[in-house]
This record gives C-alpha cells, sequence and structure tokens, in this order.
C-alpha cells in the first residue's frame, strides 16, 4: 500500500486545524478526541476542500464515442488514510454539459467540439439537457439516476479507477469509487506498517464518495438528482451495495466518516450529529443513502451466513459432508437456525411476494414465518418443515416459471426433438411458450448468448459500473474480480456437488477436504482461538461498536435512525454455492416489513454473479421504478420478445433433463423442498466446519490460508461449537 499522504489541495492548509479532531489514522486515538465537536472553520475548511470548482487539479476528458465527459480521479474526503483508495470520479452524459470553464468567467470555452484530452476546468452544467433512452425513459440534467457502483471484491480493498461511460447512453450519471478493505495496510508518519482493514471501512468509503458527489450537484458542479442514487455491485460489490442501501444515513457509521473528512457529516458540541450542509444561505441535508439498490449475489448477511448455508446443506438428506465433524456442526447449526428465524417473530403479506402461503386460495393473509421440526412428519428433508420454508420452495417454483415464461426470449438457442435432432427453421417458428418450456424441462435444448451466465466468481466484486457488453445489453455492473472462481455452476437435476475452488480453495478449510483444520492440535485449541477471537470484537472497537453488527444490514433495516431505500432488488444465481438463498430472502422479509418494495430473483441455473438475461437489463429495471415513483415519470414496459425463425447451430442437446423432479402443467411448476435443496447443494462449494469459511472470514477481513484460519467472529458458531463440546471433539480432525 502507499503511505499516508494528502493530496496537493489539502496540503494547502486544509488539515492545519485537525480536521475532525479525531485519532491518529493507525486507530489507536483516544477516546476523548473521537468526541470533540467539529469546529465551524473546520465544516467550511472541509466544505471548500471537496468542492470541486475550487479544485484546479481536476480535469475533464471527453469520449466523442459515447458522447459523454469523465472526471479525474479526486479525493472523496479531505484526511485519507489510504489516498489510492478513497478517490471518486464521475461520468456525465454530454447531453447535459455545456462545456467546460475554463477561465473562470463561468462561461463553456471548451466544448465537446473542440475538447482534447484532459482538461482542467468548471463542467457547466446544461439543465434544459435531456436523454430518452432506449426503453423510453426521458432523463434531464436535474432528474437523471446516479449509479454508485460498489467495488468490494470479496469484500478487499478497490484502488480508485475512472469512471465508466457504459451509463451514459441510458442518461445516468455513473460514479466509481475506491474503497478500503480486507488486509490493507498503511504506514503512519513514522513509516511503521499498520493493519486497517476491520469493517466498516469498506462501506464508509462507499457512504463517503456518495456524500461528495451529492454535495457537488447541490453546488451545481454536477448534473444529477441527489434524491435518485442508485447502488449496484455483484458479490462483494453486492453486499455493499445492499448494505449501502440498507444503512443509509444509520448514526453508527457517523464516527468513521467523520474521521475521513466527509463533507456533511458533522459533530455537535453535545455528541448528536448535524448532517446538513449550507450552500448560498440556505441549508440542504446531505445523506449518505440511496434511493435504489441492485445487487448480484449480494453476499450479505455474514452474520448469519454460516447458518443458512449449513441449514440449506442440511436439508438434503443425500449431501455428502466431507467429515463427520462439519456433517454433526451442520445439524446443530441447522437447530440454531430455527430458534434463531423462530426468535424473529417474522411474517409476511401474501401480496407482497405474490404467493397464496396457505393454500386457502387468495393472497390476502398475513403469514407468520416459522420453522418447525418433526422428523417423521419431514423426514426427506432432515425433520424440517414449516411456513418459512413454504416460502423459501415458493420463490424457487415461482424463479423456474418466470424462466419458463421468458423462454421467448431466447432467440440463439438449439432446439432438439425426442431423437437428439435438430429441428428445422421451420418447427422452431412454430413453437409456443408452452413447448419451449416442456423442451427445457426435458433438457432437449442448448442454450445460446442470451442465457449465458456471467458465471460463477466471473465478476467478483464488482466496479466500475455500466452494464455488461455493449449498448443495453444487460447484465449487473462491468467488474474487476478480486475472488477466485467458484468453478462452473452446475444446472442440473438434484442429487451430487460440485465442490471446487472459492476464496478458501487450497485451504484446510475449503469444501471438499477431509481434515477439519491442520492448524489446531485439537478441539480445545480450536475453541479457545474461538473465544478469544469472539471476545476481542464484542469488547467493541475504538467508537465502542461491534464491528460484526456494522456489518449486518438485518440490524440496520427498519431502524429509527435508518432512511430505508424506496426499492431494492437482488439477483441471485440460483445455483450458486457461494451463498445461501436464505439470506436474500431474508433481506427481502426485512426490506418488506420495513415498507420498501423489495424483490428477489433467483436465477435458475444463475451462478455466481449472473448477467442479466432474457431481455431485462439493469438500466431497464431503474428506468420501470423511476417511472413507478417519480411523478411524471414515463411507465416503462418490458419490450415484448421477438419470435425465433432461425434454430441455432447446436449440434447436440446439453440440457438437463429435469422432468423427473419437476412438474410442469400449463405454465405452473412443482417440486418439493427436497427436490430444492437437493437443486441448491449440486452447486455447493463451501465447507461447514466452525470456520467462518462460509463468509470468508470477512466482518474483519481477514482470510484463512493453508497455515492461518480466518478469524472467527461468528457467535451463532461459537454457541453451537460450546454446547456441543462433548460430542464435536470426539468428531474433529477424524479421518475414519
Amino acid at each position: 500500500m502507499k503511505l499516508k499522504k494528502l493530496s496537493a489541495l489539502l496540503i494547502a492548509g486544509i488539515l492545519t486545524v485537525s480536521i475532525t479532531a479525531c485519532g491518529s489514522s493507525s486507530g489507536t486515538s483516544d477516546a476523548d478526541n473521537n468526541m470533540t465537536a467539529t469546529s465551524s472553520n473546520t465544516i467550511s475548511e472541509i466544505e471548500s476542500a471537496l468542492d470541486i470548482s475550487k479544485n484546479n487539479e481536476i480535469t475533464w476528458t471527453y469520449d466523442s464515442q459515447s458522447d459523454s465527459w469523465t472526471m479525474s480521479i479526486t479525493s472523496a474526503v479531505t484526511d485519507p488514510e489510504i489516498e489510492d483508495d478513497q478517490g471518486v470520479s464521475v461520468n456525465v452524459p454530454g447531453a447535459y454539459v455545456k462545456g467546460l470553464d475554463t477561465d473562470g468567467d463561468g462561461k463553456a470555452d471548451v466544448t465537446a467540439k473542440d475538447a482534447d484530452g484532459e482538461t482542467v476546468g468548471v463542467l457547466i452544467v446544461d439543465e434544459e439537457g435531456s436523454i430518452t433512452n432506449g426503453n423510453g425513459q426521458t432523463y434531464t440534467a436535474t432528474s437523471s439516476p446516479v449509479i454508485i457502483n460498489t467495488g468490494a471484491a470479496g469484500y478487499s480493498e478497490q484502488q480508485n479507477q475512472l469512471a465508466s461511460s457504459q451509463n451514459a447512453a441510458n442518461g445516468y450519471i455513473n460514479v466509481a469509487c475506491g474503497n478500503r478493505g480486507k488486509q490493507s495496510t498503511a504506514e503512519d508518519e513514522d513509516g511503521n506498517e499498520y493493519y486497517t482493514g476491520d469493517a466498516p471501512l469498506c462501506l464508509v468509503d462507499q457512504k463517503n464518495a456518495i456524500r461528495f458527489v451529492k454535495y457537488n450537484i447541490l453546488l451545481g458542479n454536477l448534473p444529477g438528482n441527489v434524491d435518485y442514487f442508485v447502488s449496484t455491485g455483484g458479490s462483494g460489490g453486492g453486499a455493499h451495495a445492499a448494505m449501502v442501501a440498507a444503512t443509509s444515513n444509520n448514526e453508527s457509521y457517523y464516527d468513521y466518516e467523520i474521521e475521513a473528512g466527509a463533507v456533511g457529516v458533522y459533530r455537535n458540541e453535545d455528541g448528536s450529529y448535524s448532517t446538513t450542509v449550507t450552500i448560498d444561505g440556505k441549508d440542504y441535508d446531505l445523506s449518505d443513502g440511496v434511493w435504489g439498490c441492485v445487487a448480484y449475489s449480494a453476499i450479505t448477511s455474514l452474520a448469519e451466513a454460516d447458518m443458512t448455508m449449513a441449514f440449506e446443506y442440511y436439508l438434503d438428506t443425500d449431501y455428502s459432508f466431507s467429515t463427520n465433524f462439519q456433517k454433526q456442526l451442520a445439524s446443530y447449526l441447522s437447530e440454531e437456525y430455527m430458534n434463531y428465524i423462530n426468535d424473529q417473530n417474522l411474517s409476511v403479506k401474501e401480496a407482497a411476494v405474490g404467493y397464496d402461503l396457505n393454500g386457502d386460495g387468495d393472497q390476502n393473509d398475513n403469514i407468520e414465518l416459522t420453522i418447525e421440526y418433526d422428523k417423521e412428519k419431514y423426514a426427506e428433508t432432515n425433520g424440517y418443515g414449516g411456513s418459512y420454508l413454504d416460502l423459501y420452495l415458493a420463490e424457487f417454483q415461482a424463479n423456474l416459471e418466470e424462466y419458463l415464461a421468458d423462454l421467448d426470449y431466447a432467440g440463439d438457442w438449439t432446439w432438439f426433438n425426442a431423437d437428439g435432432e435438430a429441428l428445422s427453421d421451420e418447427e422452431v417458428a412454430a413453437m409456443t411458450t408452452e413447448d419451449k418450456a416442456q423442451a427445457f424441462i426435458k433438457g432437449l435444448y442448448a442454450k445460446g448468448s442470451s442465457s449465458e451466465q456471467m458465471g460463477p466468481g466471473g465478476a467478483g466484486g464488482g466496479m466500475p459500473g455500466g452494464e455488461a457488453g455493449s449498448g443495453d445489453a444487460g447484465g449487473p455492473p462491468d467488474m474487476n474480480s478480486g475472488e477466485a472462481p467458484s468453478g462452473e455452476a452446475p444446472s442440473g437435476a438434484p442429487g451430487g456437488q460440485d465442490a471446487t475452488g472459492g476464496p478458501d480453495a487450497g485451504t484446510t478449510q475449503a469444501a471438499g477436504n477431509s481434515t477439519d483444520s491442520s492448524n489446531y492440535e485439537s478441539y480445545e485449541d480450536m475453541l479457545a482461538s474461538y473465544e478469544e477471537d469472539i471476545a476481542s470484537i464484542e469488547e467493541g472497537d475504538k467508537y465502542g461498536n461491534n464491528i460484526v453488527e456494522l456489518y449486518d444490514p438485518l440490524t440496520a433495516i427498519g431502524a429509527d435512525t435508518t432512511d430505508n431505500p424506496t426499492w431494492t432488488r437482488i439477483v441471485m444465481g440460483a445455483s450458486e454455492g457461494d451463498m445461501s438463498m436464505f439470506s436474500s430472502l431474508n433481506l427481502q422479509l426485512a426490506w418488506l416489513n420495513a415498507g420498501t418494495d423489495a424483490v428477489i430473483e433467483w436465477q435458475w441455473d444463475g451462478g455466481h454473479v449472473p448477467s442479466e438475461i432474457f431481455g431485462d437489463s439493469l438500466s431497464l429495471y431503474i428506468d420501470q421504478m423511476y417511472g413507478k415513483y417519480v411523478d411524471g415519470a414515463t411507465e416503462i414496459e418490458k419490450a415484448e420478445a421477438e419470435k425465433q425463425a432461425k434454430n441455432g447451430d447446436a449440434t447436440e442437446a446439453t440440457g438437463t433433463d429435469i422432468s423427473s423432479w419437476v412438474n410442469y402443467s400449463s405454465g405452473s411448476v412443482t417440486f418439493s423442498l427436497a427436490d430444492a435443496a437437493s437443486y441448491r447443494t449440486n452447486s455447493a462449494s463451501k465447507a461447514i466446519p466452525g470456520f467462518d469459511v462460509i463468509d470468508y472470514g470477512q466482518e474483519t477481513y481477514e482470510f484463512g490460508s493453508s497455515e492461518q484460519d480466518a478469524r472467527h467472529f461468528d457467535k451463532y458458531v461459537l454457541k453451537a461449537l460450546q454446547d456441543h463440546a462433548d460430542e464435536l471433539k470426539t468428531l474433529f480432525n477424524q479421518t475414519d
């Protein structure tokens, strides 16, 4: 990592007053300094420093191909700890720009016609400029949504990079920001290296970037609308996209934002906070939150992820655990998860999710969601059932139904008859949606590019943003991965497992290993290490916070100090092995009960960070939400599918016959909970020892290795290890 350093802009006296009077960047500040109020002089200096019109180092570059302007990277805060990780860049559609003021007279001296390379100047916003995009939604310079691309592949650091121009044609402002992450290190003023990766710094850096961009929109330096920010990302980036949305304006993060020198969040004399900025004598509330969120394969909530994954595996009576210790611990964690869910007093309105969960023929009821245990009644799922699992199953069935209904969008597939012969073009043209669904169930197809998934791990973590491919081809943000791929997500029938790779591959904690851990001589040593780690976390950080709780979005959604987003959408690959589907289900339930329009999509056969398919896209969903929630906006409908007239050119069917366990009739599918569980474990890629590898040890950003298990942080796993120590210690590292 680079040494801690300040930009040239800030050297000119900005920090001479000690911007927040917080402690040192090494994390060893004393509590008294952490509670010092932000002075009026410091507030003035922060707001001046982060006003891009006053920064003569910022350049703009015009790209004629995308007709957009890109701002050079600049610091999003006044006191960056790792300057290369705490910057921001913005891309602006050309329709919203008159040009650049290069001499300070308030007029555009450089326009798109004569722009040449990087040019220092102030962007002159054309408030009358507008764009009608390919979906039919119209935006102006003052109404445009702003897309925040959350990086953090595998919860890692994301170095600053220029914002992509891929969203310019959609009429969106596009933002790329850096972030600190797991295993980040920096050097203090004496040249001593220190670790600085604990939660919630990764999330805080993204929040600070949001404040920076909103502030400059309010100043008139940038186009866009502060009320329509959308977070998006994949995997670790998807987790942070969801967490940004879940923790909007939650005060638990303000001390960390203040410490970095963020704009629009200050400490008052009485210890409370102010989140206003004053512009031309008028006060504006400056939010670190978002209006909406599209998260792909969101690896969150980590706090419950060990239990959810263990429970999902354990529902499959045929799943083959690598060791008896893992199997027994999965049994205990499943019981723990049942108690955890039942303690939440969860409920859901049938109309909100679109299912008749109690089978009374309507969707008018509010259903209490519980997990039951009856070994005989639910023998096919190791004794577990109940209304919570009825909802889980309904989501899976609806996902497949939607997939089958959208097969008309698969314009480049190859279809085959029962004898394995490719159909003629005329036969394909005559196929109905029902015909294609029946063929899919029987595996009589070979997929084309219209349904290709990005692939497990293929987009790792997520930034910068635009949509995958060119134009409006759909897909999650264009992501630069820091994660290892976890193998090709299987699309087949229940049974078997593909436990390959993953971030813990090659360690004693990876799925498929026959040793529970080679890093402890005994169960007692492992348990002692676990207890020590948990105790250190529960002591609190320098602000007295439990860092595990700061990375649990479920603790923030619906809280009194949280501003909930208007809408959220989480897209999971239904056959991915990196995260349990229960985690996205729990996020949806929390948001629905908080009044957010929340949907989850479990894309059939989709791997980790799946691409958008069958006519769906990131921009389509944003434009639809804009039409739904913004007065005067156009209501957007998905374009009709064009009938496939020509068969694909594959020579043999590669589809998987799932007709043995999926019943299909007139657009509806049914299969059992046991079938769904077996489908899920077919893609299992995480082990279930007691070492948090399911969720990577990411609460503290510390991976395990072949020499060192990840730092333990899961109190639920610890409880199981303590409560059942007598049974588990006899199985630990036993190969028989």
